[in-house]
């Protein structure tokens, strides 16, 4: 079983993030991120919650009750990266967000192979 500090640090690369900017996420300080990250603390159970929306992953699998070793699909990573990206993102950008994301799922797609 992995450790959280491990998962910590393995979910933010799956994602393509860096440890500052889960840390800008959650809302916490870079110091207070880095303790989870190296392992010297672990986080109250609400801070634990938001890093876990954060990084679009379950609580039981940041803390290793869960299996993390689950092979995804590059689609699915990607649709990771947005859910992770979209709690960065206030209203009026999630707005704009979705609207260009409703123009590019109507747009006609090419079939042919």
């Amino acid at each position: 079983m992995e450790s959280f500090a491990a998962n910590l640090r393995r979910r933010a690369a799956q994602l393509g993030i860096s440890n500052a900017e889960v840390a800008r996420r959650a809302g916490l300080s870079d110091r207070r991120y880095g303790n989870y990250v190296s392992g010297r603390r672990e986080p109250d159970l609400s801070t634990l919650v938001r890093i876990a929306s954060v990084l679009a992953v379950s609580v039981d699998e940041l803390v290793g009750l869960a299996d993390a070793s689950e092979v995804r699909t590059s689609e699915e990573i990607f649709q990771e990266r947005i859910i992770s990206a979209l709690h960065a993102l206030r209203s009026d950008d999630l707005q704009r967000l979705a609207v260009m994301i409703e123009a590019l799922a109507s747009e006609p797609r090419n079939m042919a192979t």
